[in-house]
């Protein structure tokens, strides 16, 4: 590694903990959004977005669900990799020219350090599709701009940049949405079905909740290869401690829409299928115990690592984690994928079934489990009447957010 490199490594830190630190700084901000972070064409006729990493989810998920929204017009892209700038920048432009029948419809500005997208003022909101490691920093960056933020999950790589991040949005408004589509009608319905469902205690008192996840694979080429031309890979390694560049690390150079990459599967960057596909099922099993806001008292567990290879993140796993209303959580890669809440009147299985976002979602090859199930199917059909509990009820996650972007309406509480 170059001093040079050392150098910019030693300056990124620091002046992520000063914006860290800065944050305090805005504890009196008013938590009613200005019309001045809307720009000029918006809200009653555009939001202008811009993404932040041009990457699997972005190209075949987040842009795709954001654009088709009238609201929505994205006008800028960052990434570290100049060849997925350009592809970013094709892929937009040709959506809106197909679109709107007109070629010259927008232009994309391109930016390799996104700090220099923040700061363009035409800019209302971003979506941040970047990699597990980059995903708290541009999102505190950006609502200290006065941007409205939608994050992918999960929300960061640490408990304290996560703890950061949320105080930063609550000071200043923003209107911030996590890519947890299963909360929404767009990721089924069945979901917020299942919870509430549980929270009218259809299923009587509830005793334990068996959630199932996928576990990652060994594996990964560990040759040091040299860093392609084009790709800022000091910049991708962001925050977190050099290593040498390898593709099996970062992700394929000649492919975007194709298998999971590898970082997702290195504990530099991220733990894996535990807080990758964690983030949807655990969400949902909180969402339907009404712990959302508390979590567990206490956590157990334990894992099988690889010892071979590249990829490091665990394998098989068993995870138990108690709750102080009594209700004991299991999270495993032994049970069917989903989440299944056991009462003492009877049972609730909820999962994706056949859906998928992507085309590498775990499990989307094999046969699917129906999507939603119970110990007496008549329990499905229960109504939830009127004086009781109902639930967020969401459409599509991307169109929630621009509708609260427009209406200055709240997404959902954020933890204090």
């Amino acid at each position: 590694m170059s001093s040079h490199s050392t150098k910019s490594r030693r300056k990124f830190i620091k002046n992520s903990f000063k914006l860290t630190a800065g944050g305090i700084l805005f504890q009196g901000a008013p938590t009613i959004v200005p019309s001045t972070v809307f720009g000029k064409n918006a809200p009653s006729n555009k939001i202008n977005i811009a993404q932040i990493g041009f990457g699997r989810i972005a190209m075949t998920h987040d842009l795709p669900e954001t654009m088709k929204n009238e609201v929505a017009r994205v006008i800028a892209i960052a990434d570290v990799d100049k060849n997925r700038l350009q592809k970013g920048k094709a892929f937009v432009e040709g959506f809106y020219a197909k679109k709107t029948g007109k070629a010259n419809y927008v232009d994309v500005k391109l930016y390799d350090d996104y700090k220099d997208l923040i700061a363009n003022k035409d800019i209302d909101a971003v979506i941040i599709s970047t990699p597990d490691h980059w995903h708290a920093q541009p999102a505190m960056e950006a609502a200290l701009a006065g941007k409205h933020v939608y994050l992918q999950k999960p929300t960061s790589l640490t408990i304290e940049e996560g703890r950061s991040m949320s105080d930063i949005v609550r000071k200043t408004g923003v209107t911030f949405q996590l890519g947890s589509q299963q909360r929404s009608r767009g990721g089924g319905i069945q979901f917020r079905k299942a919870c509430e469902l549980v929270r009218n205690g259809r299923i009587g008192k509830l005793k334990e909740v068996h959630v199932g996840l996928p576990a990652d694979p060994s594996g990964g080429i560990t040759t040091e290869m040299p860093i392609p031309e084009g790709l800022n890979y000091d910049m991708w390694l962001g925050s977190t401690p050099y290593i040498y560049y390898t593709q099996d690390r970062v992700h394929d150079q000649n492919e975007i829409n194709g298998p999971r990459p590898g970082w997702l599967r290195l504990e530099q960057f991220g733990a894996g299928m535990i807080t990758g596909w964690g983030v949807h099922h655990i969400d949902i099993a909180h969402w339907g115990m009404n712990t959302e806001l508390t979590g567990p008292i206490e956590v157990t567990g334990s894992a099988e690592f690889p010892t071979t290879g590249l990829w490091n993140v665990h394998g098989n796993y068993k995870v138990e984690a108690k709750y102080a209303n009594g209700v004991t959580m299991f999270v495993n890669s032994e049970n069917p994928n989903g989440v299944k809440f056991v009462g003492e009147d009877g049972w609730i299985f909820v999962t994706r079934g056949a859906a998928s976002v992507t085309g590498s979602d775990p499990g989307s090859g094999g046969k699917p489990a129906k999507a939603f199930n119970a110990s007496n199917p008549a329990i499905l059909t229960s109504v939830i009447k009127p004086n009781e509990v109902h639930l967020y009820d969401s459409p599509e996650q991307h169109q929630n957010w621009l509708e609260c972007i427009q209406n200055k309406k709240k997404l959902s509480v954020l933890p204090k």
